[in-house]
């Protein structure tokens, strides 16, 4: 059994990825071109807004967009605890500070009533600048960004959401990717929309904002990539990537997204009062980058990853440690118990197989598994 089957993906797709990449290879155009220009627009259009910048990799899509804001030294990036690295990396990359916040337990998502007290906190301190909001959509499901960006106004904020891994969510129809002044999402393969490497991309609907993204992405070309009028970086989707996606998107669109609604209805059901399962507020919809449930406690939650393993069923640990404990942010000082939730989560939380391929069979398998080691 595979955590996230991609080679499950790739059987049923063969012939026309196969096909895709290899009209990219056969027309020898291998960055940029007609695959980019046409997955740009695609993806779009999914999100509705009107403009899609991919670029190398989705940290590189929020440093683009850390870079274009002039975020620097002395400003302050709220960022949620419980989330991968990259979140906060990319402020301190920059200069910034990051502000870690703790988390909603339901949702696993950023704590609007914490973010906003952490807003008054470094106001009052007055050391710090707030600047910027980076709330994740972890795990698939989008973020409260209807509170959100109440907040970020009422304190003139910019907002990053960070869909990495929640491309495919959606709040009452308006999809991941189009809340806040900008977004980014990842490619990376065991995304909700994943390529066959490293892929990112930024939406907007900001005309200069886009302009600005796209001249940073290409070493802050003018004109043209000789006529350099910034500082910017390489940071480019390659076209077999591209090629990859388009063919990928289709299917995402046709049923992927469909059928891990299906399987996350299927574990609900079984798992139910077994284990603590994941909560979807309504007129939320998740585009399930992971199944994450809640044991009692570590001791719980390790042992039931280590007989899962015996029985040859794969679990991941999403994560194992919180930001503010991350020794890369070792330099700021944080109060343990403003964490309560994010070091509960992290000792309690576990990812079981989640894909769009993973059969009615596989389901029950896991989850009577889950019910024999717990009893």
């Amino acid at each position: 059994m595979q955590f996230r089957d991609l080679k499950a993906q790739y059987d049923k797709y063969k012939n026309e990825i196969d096909a895709a990449i290899q009209e990219v290879i056969n027309n020898t155009n291998f960055i940029g071109g007609k695959e980019v220009n046409m997955l740009e627009q695609r993806l779009a259009d999914y999100v509705n807004v009107r403009h899609c910048i991919t670029c190398a990799n989705g940290t590189e899509a929020m440093t683009l967009l850390i870079m274009a804001w002039g975020i620097k030294e002395g400003d302050a990036v709220f960022v949620p605890d419980f989330t991968f690295f990259s979140t906060g990396e990319i402020v301190s990359f920059r200069g910034a500070t990051p502000v870690f916040v703790d988390v909603d337990r339901d949702t696993f998502n950023i704590d609007t009533e914490k973010l906003e007290g952490s807003i008054i906190k470094v106001l009052r301190e007055g050391k710090l600048t707030p600047k910027v909001i980076i709330p994740v959509d972890l795990f698939g499901l989008p973020a409260n960004h209807i509170e959100i960006e109440k907040i970020a106004k009422k304190y003139n904020l910019k907002v990053l959401e960070d869909a990495a891994q929640g491309f495919g969510g959606s709040i009452k129809g308006k999809k991941a990717c189009s809340f806040g002044d900008a977004a980014t999402t990842s490619f990376f393969p065991a995304k909700p929309l994943g390529c066959y490497g490293d892929g990112g991309a930024i939406f907007t609907n900001d005309d200069q904002l886009a302009e600005l993204l796209n001249s940073l992405k290409v070493h802050g070309k003018g004109d043209n990539k000789y006529d350099n009028v910034r500082i910017g970086v390489n940071s480019r989707l390659d076209s077999i990537q591209a090629a990859v996606l388009n063919v990928k998107l289709t299917a995402f669109i046709e049923h992927e997204l469909e059928d891990v609604n299906r399987i996350y209805q299927l574990y609900t059901e079984k798992l139910k009062g077994i284990v603590e399962t994941p909560i979807i507020p309504e007129g939320y919809l998740a585009s399930f980058a992971q199944y994450t449930i809640k044991l009692k406690n570590k001791e719980e939650r390790d042992n039931l990853q280590a007989k899962l393993l015996e029985e040859g069923i794969p679990s991941m640990v999403y994560y194992l440690k919180p930001m503010h404990k991350q020794g890369a942010f070792a330099q700021y000082e944080y109060d343990d118990s403003d964490f309560e939730v994010t070091n509960e989560l992290c000792d309690t939380v576990l990812s079981l197989p989640m894909h769009p391929y993973l059969s009615k069979e596989d389901i029950v398998r896991v989850c009577n598994s889950i019910l024999k080691i717990l009893n």
